[in-house]
């Protein structure tokens, strides 16, 4: 769940509420708010927007403030003008459809990157190298969309699989081991029958890497590793699932690129040589011509 939406469910007491009020309406003035400074805009007492940040499972203001606009920030950029549910409609042109496709696209990329965290990326890489195997749990077009994931890894010798099925996934869930590696791809983060693999992985001690939303969810705070998809889509009021299928594209390429330059020297003659041992493709175009 977003914080903005858990500001918005929580119940809070009247001055409290007044505060959570100010928060929602008025983001922008946020960053340079201390707590009494916030106090007297509100009429408010200091302890009160303590509590409001120890119900919403902060520490302090400090905290809720950050994570607040941190995530305020995010939702307002990128997405500026091409709707991620409607990017375009029944009277557009069909150059124009192809011009906000393509800044959809775009802007998905963009989104995706700024979510990147450094050193998540260097704990997936950790985890990916130490793994024996690989192991995805993702259904109907996330697994369609690993497929080819899997088989770039393969090609440099890491032994992927997917498990698309959930009551095969469970069977693979209980025969792993922490030498195995668990990518867990879902939108929401509350996919029942992948949390539930996930408990039966955290019980083998398995690391697990989550491809989730945004917003606290079972799979991304119970991941030892969470990367985000873009969150911009409703759950099925769109056109179709253009900006998630790029973000988890993205992610999965992003995942192989990190395993490939471990050892890139290595990888990229392990590629060349299997090319020139069986790719018998032939071309007349010289821009994609193999030099042999």
């Amino acid at each position: 769940m977003l914080l903005i939406e858990q500001i918005k469910e929580q119940e809070f007491s009247d001055a409290e509420q007044v505060l959570a009020d100010y928060i929602l309406d008025h983001p922008e003035q946020l960053p340079d708010l201390t707590t009494k400074k916030l106090a007297a805009i509100t009429h408010t007492n200091p302890t009160s927007l303590i509590r409001v940040a120890k119900k919403l499972g902060f520490n302090g203001w400090t905290d809720l403030k950050e994570a607040y606009l941190e995530e305020w920030q995010y939702l307002n950029s990128h997405f500026t003008t091409v709707d991620a549910n409607l990017p375009f409609d029944q009277k557009d042109h069909l150059i124009s459809i192809a011009n906000k496709v393509s800044a959809l696209q775009q802007n998905t990329l963009q989104d995706t990157l700024s979510l990147v965290d450094p050193e998540s990326l260097r704990l997936a890489q950790k985890l990916l190298l130490e793994a024996e195997e690989i192991k995805i749990f993702a259904s109907q077009t996330n697994a369609l969309i690993a497929q080819d994931f899997v088989t770039k890894m393969r090609r440099i010798n890491k032994k992927v699989t997917i498990s698309s099925t959930y009551d095969y996934s469970t069977y693979e869930a209980f025969n792993s081991d922490a030498k195995t590696c668990a990518i867990i791809i879902s939108y929401t983060g509350e996919n029942e029958a992948y949390v539930n693999c996930l408990d039966i992985l955290k019980k083998q001690e398995v690391p697990i890497i989550g491809l989730t939303s945004i917003g606290d969810n079972p799979i991304s705070t119970q991941s030892d590793c969470s990367l985000k998809i873009t969150t911009r889509e409703k759950l099925y009021s769109k056109i179709g699932n253009f900006t998630s299928n790029t973000s988890v594209i993205y992610l999965l390429n992003l995942l192989y690129s990190i395993v490939f330059t471990a050892d890139y020297e290595a990888n990229l003659n392990r590629l060349i040589q299997m090319g020139r041992a069986s790719d018998t493709r032939t071309t007349t175009l010289d821009i994609i011509k193999e030099n042999h």
